[in-house]
């Protein structure tokens, strides 16, 4: 999947005490472990590191290469410790549910297993707190060593921040002939570096259905346009089962799904030169749609955030959804009774004349410039992408994370997944979708990176654009033209 102004914004000294000290987990930071899955792990990866000794030698001599170092991290040789003082790296990332945890424990032992001199400590943080607490971490100089699971669009902002090392030489140590053609696109900068690259794919905003709910209602087909959408959530509505999730909440959701509709009108939020377009007809047409929905979401919608909409789906309070592929695995261990009759479309559009348009928010792996070791981060980053590791990270999380590697979706290690193999016509068109996938920092390929991405879904903008013409009953137009003067003031500030 599965965004607080930024931080050059936000009046940091009450954001000390609470965002300085972040939801440690702690992961690899108690010395050995207890557990036998950590001992299995260590042992495992030991072997592939005794295994694939050479091949993993010339991949990390290959990086430090190009990270202009001489065989040596931290004034040792590869293949050694680091230095006499230990490294501690700290990990930051948006995706912490319990399954991906495992897999983080597996992949931190492994690394840890194989360079002794290093520690690296996993810390969450969220999609709606990651602002607030950059901001903290990057005014005080204490910063993560290594940040992943966040959108493109804010590595693009921190590197332009001059806060983001570029990551070419992690991606040349990975191998750029691994990755699916254009996968890195979505990072370059204006200087042509790489500021992030990608970890997965998601494709976070398709439509989910329940098929047995559409046979008992009578709809004959999946809804490819919003009449139909909107016809069948209609039918489908009654007894406790309201017909979509959409949200209504002040928050990056609101934000995110609201700018997909635009898209799905025809529109867009900027030109590809990055001058405010909203005030449309075609965001008319969106806001218009979006609050004739209203009326078959329940009530706490007017709440909802990405949890929540996905909740309300996977228990079947809702005949359809809006998400990624998470949908699945959690259907399948928290109500598995609707296993065999979900499917997923994309998104319908205001008619079959305009193109679909999918929310890839492209998680990505990015280190900041002031990392305590740059080269060290580099090579936990990289061996983020070690198949075994790779793939059991992927699987936390099955169809949600789709890969970035091409090497990795051939793998019958990821293609063997009882949720992948259930569901093979859905991952197919998730991945499809999530490939040409766009967000508000990349809105279509013809657009220049909007650097002010970031700053604009923390603000919330679109979102109280939505509740002030759903909710409060304001008149569209004058609520688009407030909403595009601000946003003109949030792109020149």
């Amino acid at each position: 999947m599965g965004d607080a102004p930024l931080f050059l914004k936000i009046r940091l000294k009450p954001l000390f005490p609470k965002f300085l000290s972040c939801i440690n987990t702690n992961i690899g930071a108690t010395g050995a472990p207890n557990s036998g899955i950590w001992g299995m792990a260590i042992d495992r990866y030991r072997k592939r590191e005794t295994a694939s000794h050479s091949e993993k030698r010339r991949s990390l001599l290959k990086l430090a290469a190009s990270a202009g170092l001489s065989g040596t991290v931290a004034g040792m040789p590869f293949g050694r410790a680091f230095g006499a003082e230990p490294i501690t790296l700290r990990w930051w990332s948006t995706q912490a549910a319990p399954d991906q945890l495992k897999a983080y424990k597996a992949q931190i032992a492994g690394f840890m297993a194989a360079h002794p001199g290093v520690k690296v400590v996993f810390e969450a943080t969220s999609d709606e707190g990651y602002p607030a607490q950059l901001a903290a971490a990057f005014a005080a100089n204490q910063v993560p060593d290594i940040i992943t699971h966040l959108p493109s669009y804010a590595a693009q902002t921190y590197y332009a921040d001059g806060l983001v090392e570029p990551v070419d030489d992690v991606v040349a140590a990975v191998g750029v002939d691994k990755y699916y053609p254009s996968a890195n696109d979505v990072f370059k900068t204006a200087d042509g570096k790489l500021c992030a690259t990608g970890l997965a794919n998601t494709a976070a905003d398709v439509l989910w259905i329940r098929r047995d709910l559409m046979q008992k209602a009578g709809v004959d087909k999946v809804p490819a346009t919003w009449d139909e959408l909107r016809s069948a959530c209609k039918k489908m509505q009654g007894g406790r089962i309201y017909g979509a999730p959409l949200p209504y909440g002040l928050n990056s959701m609101t934000s995110l799904i609201m700018l997909g509709f635009i898209h799905r009108a025809g529109g867009q939020i900027f030109t590809p030169d990055l001058q405010v377009a909203i005030d449309s007809q075609a965001t008319l047409d969106a806001l218009d749609f979006y609050k004739s929905m209203r009326e078959f979401c329940p009530p706490g919608a007017t709440g909802y955030s990405w949890g929540e909409s996905l909740t309300a789906f996977v228990s079947g309070s809702t005949a359809t959804g809006i998400y990624g592929g998470r949908v699945l695995d959690n259907i399948a261990t928290q109500n598995p009774d609707i296993a065999d009759f979900v499917t997923c479309a994309t998104y319908p559009t205001i008619s079959k004349s305009v193109q679909a348009w999918t929310y890839n928010d492209f998680p990505c792996i990015f280190i900041p410039k002031k990392a305590k070791n740059i080269s060290a981060s580099k090579l936990f980053a990289e061996y983020l992408f070690d198949p075994a590791g790779y793939i059991s990270e992927l699987l936390g999380a099955p169809a949600h994370l789709l890969p970035v590697l091409k090497t990795i979706a051939a793998d019958p290690r990821y293609a063997s997944n009882p949720i992948i193999k259930k569901y093979p016509n859905e991952v197919a068109l998730m991945s499809t979708a999530a490939a040409s996938g766009h967000n508000l920092g990349y809105e279509s390929p013809a657009h220049k990176p909007n650097r002010r991405a970031n700053e604009i879904v923390a603000s919330n903008v679109l979102a109280e654009m939505v509740q002030r013409v759903v909710l409060n009953n304001e008149a569209p137009k004058p609520v688009i033209g407030a909403t595009a003067k601000k946003l003109e003031a949030l792109m020149k500030a």
